[in-house]
């Protein structure tokens, strides 16, 4: 990963979930690092950040990307991540790329890992706990 942060201009016939796959991230991260409000709508030659710099890891989404239960390959890695750090409610077929309860039950054991109590580990990713479980790129293809 760069230690720059990556622009895109937007060309005619592109949307943004298609950009959000091209370069590896959510259509809501697009929304909120860029300020659009209707993800719908984006126009030719709209200069769009597309990736922070530096990290390597997979910049928090926002709340509500996991509150609309996504099926994306960031939860999978999400879900290794967890395992990795002693922090799974996987049952045996647990871990895949679609959120759900055993998701958010491994991610408060995360939360609470960290020392977060109460509604603080209530297993919705916040921005501090996702930064610190360092969730790697997907790599595609």
């Amino acid at each position: 990963m760069s230690a720059q942060n990556t622009f895109y201009v937007v060309v005619s016939g592109d949307t943004l979930s298609e950009i959000a796959a091209r370069f590896n991230t959510t259509v809501e991260q697009l929304q909120a690092w860029n300020n659009i409000p209707d993800p719908n709508h984006i126009e030719v030659g709209q200069r769009l950040l597309v990736a922070k710099g530096s990290s390597g890891f997979v910049p928090f989404p926002g709340p509500e990307w996991f509150k609309e239960r996504p099926n994306h390959p960031i939860i999978g890695l999400m879900a290794i991540r967890l395992i990795e750090e002693d922090c799974s409610a996987y049952g045996p077929n647990g871990g895949q790329t679609q959120w759900d309860d055993e998701d958010r039950s491994s991610y408060s054991l995360w939360q609470k890992k960290l020392g977060f109590k109460g509604p603080d580990a209530d297993g919705w990713p916040g921005e501090k706990s996702w930064d610190k479980l360092k969730v790697p790129f997907p790599h595609f293809g």
